[in-house]
């Protein structure tokens, strides 16, 4: 919890009631981490063969006179016209063909999806390679867990909760805690991203999961272990103010120890704090393992070496150096070498 300090010592048990569910730290988790063909008229005559009768050697009042004649030369004109206008046709045909929009499979169906784009259905989103360019890109995981989001500092929420759904089945086979994730009812934040964080970060080998001693499970109802809760900063207040702990003079989280409530301040969740600066996937990850090893019992802790790594139970979201002992931001309580 980051409203008080508690102990002395690399992960000092907190007393109290809550004690009895502590486990050693040190303990063994599991490792997760149309081709459209066109006929032209023939326009190498002017009009059908046999339209005219070849010449033979009868006179010519035998033939029919100029009556035929005139007849014969009105029907080649029709013939020609109509080639024309055929012509023509097929001709603008082929222009209206060449801006029409295609799609890649070709085709008037390229045409049809091209307009239909408009009655609302969505552009394939850049992260599906086929169309690179359009439409929102989808964030990985760690993405997200990168980026700030925006949160006042000052906010109250409604104080009202939803239990984020799905079950993450505990995945190692060392003492297991059971716990749901409940989010606050307006934050505009993604609750689904806060319970990813809380299961993968608990089930990391370098969390509290260490060497398979324990391993977490997320319910979504029932009983449970604990309810680690994102709430906007007075109700943070609030709940842990029903365990004697005041987080607003630096607007932090904790562990409202008397409740089920493990408080995670969406303000911190969101901005991030100055020692960590802009890395906030770790920030995040330091603090899920701070407030959780609260609930564990495990109390405050600070560096004793100068450019040693922070433990994890040190009160990172307000300093890393003291007492001219300058130390380096971790999130983990078992980080290794």
């Amino acid at each position: 919890m980051d409203a008080f300090d508690q102990g002395h010592g690399s992960f000092a048990p907190r007393s109290g009631s809550a004690a009895t569910l502590r486990a050693d730290p040190y303990a063994s988790v599991t490792v997760w981490d149309d081709e459209v063909e066109h006929k032209v008229a023939p326009g190498g005559h002017k009009g059908p063969p046999g339209d005219q009768e070849p010449p033979d050697a009868r006179p010519e009042k035998a033939r029919g006179g100029k009556g035929r004649a005139f007849t014969g030369i009105a029907a080649a004109a029709v013939t020609t016209v109509l080639a024309v206008v055929v012509a023509g046709q097929v001709t603008g045909g082929r222009e209206d063909d060449s801006v029409r929009p295609q799609s890649a499979s070709g085709g008037d169906r390229g045409a049809k999806d091209s307009t239909s784009r408009t009655d609302g259905r969505p552009v394939p989103s850049a992260s599906s390679g086929a169309d690179a360019g359009q439409g929102a890109v989808t964030l990985s995981y760690s993405q997200q867990m990168a980026k700030k989001y925006p949160l006042a500092a000052g906010l109250k929420g409604s104080g009202e909760f939803d239990a984020v759904s799905g079950f993450d089945k505990a995945p190692g086979t060392g003492r297991k805690y059971t716990y749901r994730v409940d989010v606050e009812k307006g934050l505009g934040l993604d609750g689904g991203l806060f319970a990813e964080a809380v299961q993968k970060t608990l089930n990391d080998d370098r969390s509290w999961a260490h060497d398979g001693g324990r391993t977490f499970e997320r319910v979504s109802s029932g009983k449970s272990d604990f309810v680690i809760t994102l709430a906007s900063p007075g109700t943070t207040a609030f709940w842990c103010a029903k365990s004697g702990l005041d987080t607003t003079e630096d607007n932090v989280s904790c562990d409202s120890a008397s409740t089920e409530r493990v408080m995670i301040n969406a303000y911190r969740w969101a901005q991030g704090s100055e020692t960590y600066g802009d890395k906030m996937y770790a920030y995040r990850q330091m603090l899920i393992n701070h407030e959780i090893g609260h609930r564990l019992g495990f109390g405050h802790v600070s560096c004793s070496v100068d450019g040693a790594l922070a433990p994890v139970m040190q009160q990172q979201t307000k300093f890393l150096d003291h007492d001219g002992i300058r130390c380096r931001p971790n999130p983990w309580a078992f980080p290794g070498k």
